[in-house]
């Protein structure tokens, strides 16, 4: 159970007891205090009903709180400032409830299972060539936010739009197209600019060469280049799934963009859109400051993205007569709700914070407000390695990939250190830290609490002559016999999982996660450590089997929550470091 859930059910009986069970109770908030000196608890409680009720904040939270004092989990009660009410909770309490974490194990704090549906894309990198560092940590994020939505009880549908309608495709084929001439023995001397000059692209060369041979050479480019479009669009995508599968990432779809051309999905969205007026024929104002050179004043078909949010209209045809990249977002978003997804989150990169209100908009007007848009904006990354930002790659040209990166620190540390920050904030990514074993290694410290737990789980089967841990009850410890600070602080942290990992889906931020497996590994490495300075508060004491049972109950409860986060994140929870 979450405990803050519990206390405002005790505070909303209090008050209803006190006459008052009529009123709105849905803003009273009960978390941890930030100040942790002030006890387990605070609330807001008067403060947010004082005007309905017509009292003094401070004097509705002393009559709050002169109630909360004879409950018997409550330790003491104290009114701070205008009218906080700040509870220590008893020790009794945090046993009595840390026998339910014990007895659910792995499923601690799990919700059931519901049916709203939710779909997250994230990714959707331009196919024009591997994935790479600028794509990593919308990758992990969307990743490791589909996986909390899913531990929280949504059916989530994870989802990679595959932009292959654009001109970089035609860009891309003609790159391939000079790879597969390089590779039949032509001098192609330097790459043009605005081309793609990786060297990833000379394998496609070489299968266009062993498909065909040499006689699209001697082609126009209008015969062979959608020959050489389908061949290098497939094995981008091939390469693309083969780096996913480095950070253990599979999509249940993947969307292409050309399909939304092809069936005609464009026209039959902006036709809806016109039915509904939301599509016009008009000017826009020329943009503030210096007009771009490309500027021209000419009529052209708007979407009335003010009337939902957005910060101006938006155009939906090309001077050309070709859609805009903003028509085929408008259809794309309009099939998802189609589809039935009400609710629709989009991680981006950090170069497309503008599109936010735009993309809200689109989704607000496609379904007529019956969906709902959240865009993750996910900030840049920057790759340290001796103290120097590492920008190059001699594979892809002007990136480093995710390949690469994998090959120098691993899974592990990439998914759990692109989520050690919040996502609107930077990343510093530091190869030298991101190895070391030591506290200053996130992903290190917190595995290492897992193993310590292993560790901890075979000294005690040797202590107790072959004592199985893994199918011994422990809901037959007495929980009770577990009296030290260091021990109560830790069944705190513990019993804070289910809040943790609630807070964090519902705000849709997962390095919530991160943050308190760290400090959990904290705890457990400190009080570890305890027991090497006192024998009395070593996890297996000599001669007492029941504070021994009961330490042991409290240790693999810390191993179920670690593991619990880190599937959460897609790290691996090691039984052994090496």
């Amino acid at each position: 159970m979450d405990i803050f859930v519990h206390f405002k059910s005790v505070i909303v009986k209090i008050i209803s007891d006190m006459g008052h069970a009529h009123i709105d109770f849905t803003r009273i908030n009960t978390e941890p205090p930030r100040d942790k000196t002030h006890g387990d608890i605070a609330t807001n409680a008067a403060m947010v009903l004082c005007k309905t009720l017509g009292m003094n904040p401070r004097e509705l939270a002393t009559q709050i709180a002169d109630k909360l004092k004879d409950n018997t989990d409550v330790d003491d009660v104290n009114v701070a400032g205008p009218g906080f009410i700040n509870i220590k909770v008893a020790n009794a309490f945090w046993a009595n409830r840390f026998a339910e974490l014990v007895a659910d194990k792995e499923s601690f704090g799990r919700p059931k299972k519901h049916n709203k549906k939710l779909i997250v894309e994230f990714t959707s990198a331009n196919p024009t060539g591997p994935i790479h560092i600028g794509h990593v940590r919308g990758t992990v994020f969307g990743d490791s936010l589909a996986s909390l939505l899913e531990w929280s009880g949504h059916d989530v549908f994870r989802e990679y739009y595959v932009n292959d309608a654009g001109s970089q495709v035609v860009t891309l084929a003609r790159s391939a197209f000079l790879r597969y001439r390089e590779y039949l023995g032509d001098d192609i001397g330097e790459i043009p600019k605005g081309y793609y000059p990786g060297d990833y692209l000379k394998p496609v060369g070489k299968d266009i060469a062993q498909i065909h041979g040499d006689k699209l050479k001697n082609m126009d480019e209008k015969e062979w280049l959608p020959v050489v479009k389908e061949i290098v669009m497939k094995s981008m995508m091939e390469m693309i799934k083969a780096d996913l599968a480095l950070l253990d990432v599979k999509f249940d779809n993947y969307f292409s963009e050309r399909e939304l051309h092809d069936d005609g999905a464009i026209e039959k969205t902006l036709a809806d859109m016109r039915e509904r007026g939301l599509i016009y024929e008009g000017v826009l104002p020329p943009p503030k400051g210096q007009l771009p050179d490309d500027y021209e004043e000419r009529e052209q078909t708007l979407f009335r993205a003010t009337d939902w949010g957005d910060d101006i209209d938006r155009p939906l045809v090309k001077s050309d007569g070709s859609y805009t990249y903003f028509a085929a977002d408008i259809a794309y978003h309009r099939n998802k709700y189609l589809r039935g997804f009400n609710d629709q989150i989009d991680v981006l990169g950090a170069d497309h914070g503008g599109y936010v209100k735009r993309l809200k908009a689109i989704v607000r007007a496609v379904s007529n407000d019956e969906a709902e848009l959240d865009v993750k904006i996910c900030q840049i990354v920057k790759l340290l390695k001796d103290g120097e930002v590492q920008t190059m790659s001699k594979r892809s040209g002007n990136f480093i990939t995710l390949n690469e990166l994998h090959a120098a620190v691993g899974k592990d540390p990439i998914r759990f250190m692109m989520l050690y920050r919040k996502n609107e904030a930077p990343i510093d990514f530091d190869y030298d830290k991101v190895t070391e074993k030591s506290r200053d290694n996130p992903v290190f410290y917190v595995q290492y609490a897992h193993a310590r737990v292993y560790s901890i789980m075979r000294q005690a089967k040797e202590a107790f002559n072959g004592f199985d841990v893994a199918t011994y009850d422990f809901t037959k410890s007495d929980l009770n016999l577990l009296q030290d600070e260091s021990e109560i602080n830790l069944m705190k942290h513990l019993l804070n999982w289910p809040k943790v990992a609630a807070t964090a889906a519902e705000f849709h931020e997962p390095h919530r996660i991160s943050f308190y497996l760290y400090d959990l590994a904290a705890l457990f490495h400190s009080l570890w450590n305890k027991g090497k300075e006192k024998p009395q508060l070593r996890f297996i004491v000599d001669n007492n089997e029941d504070l021994t049972l009961a330490r042991l109950a409290m240790v693999r409860s810390v191993a179920y929550i670690v593991k619990a986060g880190l599937d959460i994140l897609g790290v691996d929870a090691p039984h052994e470091m090496r």
